[in-house]
């Protein structure tokens, strides 16, 4: 893999951290501010609610700029976003601050996966997906138990204050290792967006939502229920919000193999594995040692399928490439503002804190029909596509023919 990629993953090892680290200080925060732990948990949804935004806006504007450039200039308003989070002095202004925060997430992500697919072979183009992606899982292993472990026990403001420098240190170690890359062909938008509207995109960008918004429902409000059904202090929580992101990490790195060879019964197999392990962590939440294993499985099995649903939406979206990868940012926070508020509002009903782990199985069980809906489909269309004569694919509604490799 080129060293270009790691620059790569760095910035996306700043933009998992500030994702991810709200999560492990939810009582902080909500004690220090004045409100309770599921207002607090919207929190998780008003940043998510960014990227949803910022993704597909944020790619579309910045189109017609050096890609290095706009890279670059996206960590900038992501770090500077977190530092205003760090000083916000009242929750209506954290929240405000977590969207701006948000914004740049998805398109950031987004082109970066278009670059890292650009620097190796095709066949190798999930391996690169999943490097980009590992600055996620990254953080989850590093960044985020060792902000919340610094939120604890200096004050929560401090760990968006450690993002903030990371976003930064991120930002200039892109610009001085990412080599220049080249302006993107121009693209009209109207293409684009007739390009996310085939059924199998749209089927695909579901499948993320409701398969992976069962991880966020369990993992939104995992602070809470490691401290008061577990019973684990801060060093405990922080140990094993480390386990969920070895547990990410090697999903990814298993996902992303598996995503050059059998991208669709992994999404099965994965997709139904995610559902069990919500609800075994429901059944275990109260037991020391099974709890830390529920996690890791939640981390494990949600991301091995995380790169084969990506690889999958870029090539069926392969005129579009870097909308179509905002666009999966989008729909992962989706995920993560649906999860985080119908686990809240779980909770709210006086269901208890198992209550998300039950949710989350839930959701993941839909994402898991809409997965083998989406398999049904690309049999289809194989089929029909087999049956037209060459160069003419593109007429018949939802063929959808090889991909090459992701080009800009």
């Amino acid at each position: 893999m080129p060293i270009a990629l790691w620059a790569l993953t760095l910035g996306a090892f700043g933009i998992g951290t500030t994702e991810f680290v709200i999560m492990g200080l939810l009582p902080e925060v909500a004690a220090d501010l004045g409100v309770s732990v599921p207002d607090a948990g919207h929190l998780i949804s008003g940043y998510a609610v960014g990227v949803v935004i910022g993704a597909p806006l944020l790619a579309i504007a910045g189109s017609r700029l050096p890609r290095k450039t706009f890279l670059f200039a996206l960590l900038g308003l992501f770090a500077a976003a977190n530092a205003l989070s760090a000083v916000a002095p009242g929750y209506e202004a954290l929240l405000g601050s977590r969207f701006l925060a948000g914004l740049p997430h998805g398109a950031f992500l987004g082109i970066g996966s278009v670059v890292a697919a650009d620097m190796v072979p095709g066949h190798r183009r999930g391996q690169a997906v999943a490097r980009v992606l590992m600055g996620l899982t990254l953080a989850n292993v590093a960044g985020v138990p060792l902000g919340a472990l610094l939120g604890q026990l200096l004050g929560w403001r401090w760990a968006f204050a450690g993002v903030a420098v990371i976003g930064a240190v991120a930002a200039l170690v892109l610009r001085a290792a990412l080599p220049d890359q080249p302006r993107p062909a121009a693209v009209p938008v109207r293409r684009e967006l007739r390009v996310l509207a085939r059924p199998q995109v749209l089927l695909a960008f579901a499948v993320v939502v409701f398969g992976f918004g069962g991880s966020f429902a369990a993992y939104s409000y995992i602070s809470p229920v490691l401290t008061d059904l577990t019973g684990f202090g801060a060093t405990g929580v922080s140990v094993v919000l480390a386990l969920f992101g070895a547990g990410t990490t090697a999903g990814a790195v298993v996902g992303g193999r598996l995503a050059d060879t059998a991208p669709m019964p992994t999404l099965y197999l994965f997709t139904g594995a995610l559902a069990a392990s919500l609800a075994l962590f429901a059944v275990a939440a109260g037991d020391p040692v099974l709890a830390p294993v529920g996690v890791f499985l939640i981390g494990a099995t949600g991301f091995v399928a995380v790169t084969s649903l990506q690889t999958m939406i870029l090539e069926r979206a392969r005129e579009a490439p870097g909308l179509a990868a905002a666009g999966i940012h989008s729909a992962f926070n989706i995920a993560n503002a649906l999860g985080a508020l119908l686990g809240g509002a779980a909770i709210t009903l006086g269901l208890g804190l198992t209550a998300p782990a039950l949710v989350g199985a839930a959701l993941s069980a839909v994402g898991l029909a809409l997965a083998l809906v989406l398999g049904l489909s690309d049999r289809r269309a194989t089929a029909v596509r087999d049956e037209v004569p060459d160069g003419l694919s593109e007429e018949v509604p939802g063929a959808v023919e090889p991909a090459p490799a992701v080009v800009g």
